[in-house]
């Protein structure tokens, strides 16, 4: 039982200094690379914070563990590609490989 206690305070302690060490990192690649490629104004530590927290909200969620897609398997368009017969993959193929080929073609 003390141990899940010790645990239970352990926990948001790691979330933090993870996410404080990950301003950090992202402080020292943002200085060290955009300001020489885009001319990006240098940016602090708070601001880095900031970014971090604003890629999270864009482009990730709040869940714990992998992306959503990947939880139960994959994409739900990898199971229906898996379970087509060897014909279904042939026209699929072959359907695709004509939609690339319509697209390619200039205009006349």
């Amino acid at each position: 039982m003390e141990n899940k206690r010790r645990r239970f305070y352990f926990i948001p302690v790691i979330i933090i200094s993870a996410i404080l060490v990950l301003g950090l990192v992202v402080k020292l690649l943002w200085n060290a690379i955009l300001p020489a490629i885009i001319h990006a104004g240098r940016i602090d530590y708070p601001q880095a914070l900031g970014l971090l927290i604003l890629c999270k909200i864009l482009f990730g969620s709040f869940r714990p563990g992998p992306p959503r897609g990947f939880r139960k398997g994959g994409p739900h368009w990898r199971s229906k590609l898996m379970d087509l017969s060897q014909e279904e993959r042939e026209k699929f193929k072959k359907e695709w490989h004509d939609r690339a080929a319509e697209k390619n073609q200039p205009e006349q």
